[in-house]
C-alpha cells in the first residue's frame, strides 16, 4: 500500500470574477521512504496540491477527489483529526522560514511547545530533544542557537531549524515547499544534502515542491511535472533528465544554466502560463508549445505510459518527433 495516494484530485477557488481551477484531475502516489519531486512554474498547482493534503486550503478553496494517507482519507477529515495527523505523521516545511517562525518567540520556546503539546514531554526533556534534533540537522552550536530569536539566525540556519521542527514528532511524510528558493546556491546544495541525510536516518518519505528542475537532480528518485493544474510527465528523475518526453519538460530543462558550454544563450519558454479561470479544452500548454497541432486546443491528451511502461506523458506529439 502507498503511503500517500492521490486520486483524481481537483481544486478550485471561488473569487469575485468567477472560478479558478487550480488543479484538475491529478493522480499520483508515494511509498514509504521514497522521494518525489513535483515541479512546474508558479501557478501550476504544486503547492495547492499539498495544501489540500494538509487541510490548509484558503477558505474559498474546494478540493474534490481523494487523498489517502495510509487508510485515512484526508479530504473531508475533521480539523481535530487533521491536527493529530499533521502533528504526528505528516509535516511540512514552508517556503519562507522567516514568516513561518514566530518572531516574538525564541527558537527554544517554539520547538519545546511542539513536543509538550503532541508528545506530552515535560519542558526539560523537550528542550534536550530539541537540541538533539538541531544537532541532527547539522546546525553548529545548537545549544546557543536554540536560545536565539529567528531574526538572529541566517536564512540557511532558519531553514535547518524549520526542518528540525518538522522532524520533532518523527513524521512518516515530510513535505518541503520550495525549501531553497530564498537561499544562495551553496546553501541550496547543503539543504538538499540535509534532506537526503534526514531520509536515510529517519526513513521519512519526502515530497519536494519546486519550480527548478536543477534542484531535484541527484536528490529525488521520481519527478512529477505539472502545468496548468495537470500532470504533463512522470518518471524516474534520471530518465527525465536524459530524455524528456514532453515539450514542457524539455523547455524546463533547457532553461537550466549549463557549465559545460561557453557563451550559450539562456533559453526560456515563450509566452505566459494559462489563466486558470479560462483554461483551454485541450492541452493547457498549447499556447506556448512549438509543436502545437489543431487537436491540442480541443482535446486534452490522456496521460499514457511509454518507455516500456516505466514513464507517463500527456502529449499528442509522437515521441519520435520530440527532438
Amino acid at each position: 500500500m502507498s503511503l500517500l495516494e492521490v486520486k483524481d484530485l481537483s481544486i478550485s477557488f471561488e473569487i469575485t470574477d468567477g472560478t479558478v481551477n487550480a488543479v484538475n484531475g491529478l493522480s499520483f502516489d508515494i511509498d514509504a521512504g521514497q522521494t518525489l519531486a513535483i515541479v512546474g512554474e508558479s501557478g501550476s498547482g504544486k503547492s495547492q496540491t499539498v495544501f489540500a493534503a494538509m487541510g490548509l486550503l484558503a477558505d474559498n478553496g474546494t478540493a474534490k477527489g481523494s487523498i489517502k494517507f495510509g487508510d485515512l482519507e484526508l479530504i473531508g477529515m475533521s480539523e481535530q483529526r487533521l491536527n493529530k495527523v499533521r502533528a504526528e505523521q505528516i509535516a511540512m516545511i514552508f517556503q519562507d522560514p522567516m514568516t513561518s517562525l514566530n518572531p516574538y518567540m525564541r527558537i527554544s520556546d517554539q520547538m519545546v511547545e511542539v513536543l509538550m503539546q503532541h508528545k506530552k514531554m515535560n519542558k526539560s526533556d523537550a528542550l534536550k530533544e530539541s537540541i538533539k534534533m538541531l544537532e541532527a540537522v547539522h546546525l553548529p552550536d545548537a545549544k546557543s542557537v536554540i536560545r536565539r530569536y529567528p531574526h538572529e539566525c541566517s536564512g540557511g540556519m532558519r531553514q535547518r531549524i524549520m526542518i528540525a521542527m518538522a522532524l520533532l514528532c518523527r513524521p512518516k511524510l515530510l513535505i518541503a515547499d520550495e525549501p531553497t528558493t530564498a537561499l544562495d546556491v551553496t546553501v541550496q546544495a547543503q539543504i538538499m544534502t540535509l534532506l537526503s541525510d534526514v531520509q536515510k536516518e529517519f526513513g521519512t518519505a519526502i515530497i519536494l515542491i519546486t519550480h527548478d528542475l536543477g534542484v531535484v537532480a541527484g536528490s529525488c528518485r521520481e519527478t512529477l511535472v505539472m502545468y496548468g493544474g495537470r500532470v504533463m510527465e512522470f518518471g524516474k528523475t534520471k530518465d527525465i533528465f536524459a530524455s524528456p518526453g514532453h515539450p514542457y519538460t524539455k523547455g524546463l530543462l533547457s532553461a537550466i544554466p549549463r557549465l559545460d558550454t561557453e557563451n550559450a544563450e539562456l533559453a526560456s519558454i515563450p509566452g505566459n502560463p494559462p489563466n486558470a479561470m479560462t483554461l483551454p479544452k485541450g492541452c493547457p500548454f498549447a499556447g506556448r508549445c512549438a509543436h502545437t497541432m489543431d487537436k491540442c486546443w480541443d482535446v486534452m491528451p490522456a496521460l499514457e505510459p511509454f518507455a516500456e511502461g516505466t514513464r507517463l506523458r500527456a502529449c499528442h506529439l509522437p515521441l519520435e518527433e520530440m527532438n
